[in-house]
């Protein structure tokens, strides 16, 4: 494999090695901090990125020193031949992992399929551990599904298994304590991410915000001290810890409290097809129409190369220390 002549590094000495891709947006929730509960509207099928595309995409991407890609939605697992995809990227050469963000639904009928087919990160989001609040978060009463779904994925190999809790005030953060607790039981890394405010309808409020510190103390001071955990390089941003006890970890993703601009790795592709430098920016270039005009794998990664230069240094906030964006986050994929 011989496309890019160099790795992705950005201007500010960032090498990229992490893609994050919504395939969908497309869900079979409907959580409200992240879907608008009414007045909109699917991608048509033609918006979407195809197969083959995608796998462009992340040969040429792979050839320029990106190892880790990561499939999100919406729901990636409602896209059909989705298991057919992760087999041919995870047999790519240059892709060291391939990794899917899922509400879980569907997990414990798709996962053995999704095992053979190369498949071995797991993180599914679950905002809390009671089926009647699950019902109230995300407007369906799959709690259930999900659990087994977990169960399945720990019982099968999949490693890591991630959890991934939003903590938002007064809806679930009563919860934090119960969720730290299951790395006690369970091999899984469980983590508390902040409430952000992504998407024109989002109902973010600096009222519904807890802070990664704020859930750390509560930790603390309900199940012991934690240590801190040293994370390998290109992991991600999330800071994590394990209690004296535990057989998990448990982890804090701080995008509002403590920026870790200075690490991102990551680009991120749309449902649509279009690039993102920055979460929390709505800038996008549209990489779609360059497939459907026929771009050779050459002058996909002379794109790549020269754009990645205008990566920003960090986020811009147009409010006192809170970043906003307008698209929502089941086309962004967080």
């Amino acid at each position: 494999m011989t496309i890019g002549t160099r790795n992705l590094t950005d201007s500010f000495g960032r090498t990229i090695t992490y893609l994050r891709l919504s395939i969908t947006d497309r869900c079979n929730l409907r959580c409200f901090y992240c879907m608008p509960q009414a007045d909109f509207n699917w991608m048509e099928p033609t918006e979407i990125l195809r197969f083959e595309e995608i796998v462009q995409l992340i040969r040429v991407l792979a050839s320029l020193g990106v190892k880790k890609v990561r499939f999100t939605g919406g729901e990636p697992l409602v896209r059909r031949d989705v298991v057919k995809l992760i087999r041919d990227v995870s047999s790519l050469p240059g892709v060291e992992e391939t990794c899917l963000t899922t509400n879980g639904v569907l997990l414990s009928q798709m996962s053995k399929e999704l095992f053979d087919a190369g498949l071995r990160h797991l993180n599914i989001s679950l905002d809390t551990l009671r089926p009647e609040r699950f019902q109230a978060i995300t407007g369906r009463d799959h709690f259930r599904s999900v659990w087994r779904g977990i169960e399945e994925g720990l019982e099968l190999g999949f490693s890591p298994v991630k959890i991934n809790f939003v903590m938002m005030r007064g809806k679930n953060d009563d919860e934090i304590v119960d969720f730290a607790r299951l790395t006690r039981k369970y091999p899984l890394d469980v983590r508390f991410i902040e409430f952000m405010p992504i998407g024109k309808h989002s109902k973010w409020g600096r009222n519904h915000f807890l802070s990664s510190d704020e859930a750390l103390k509560r930790i603390a001071e309900e199940l012991g001290s934690l240590s801190p955990v040293e994370s390998e390089y290109g992991s991600g941003p999330a800071e994590m810890y394990v209690l004296s006890d535990g057989i998990g970890r448990i982890g804090f993703i701080s995008p509002l409290s403590h920026r870790f601009c200075s690490r991102c790795n990551r680009l991120r592709i749309t449902a649509d097809g279009r690039l993102r430098l920055c979460l929390f920016s709505d800038l996008e270039v549209c990489v779609r129409d360059m497939f459907r005009q026929g771009v050779t794998d050459q002058e996909l990664a002379e794109f790549f190369s020269d754009i990645i230069l205008k990566k920003p240094a960090r986020y811009l906030s147009h409010k006192k220390d809170v970043p906003t964006c307008d698209r929502q986050m089941s086309s962004i994929g967080g």
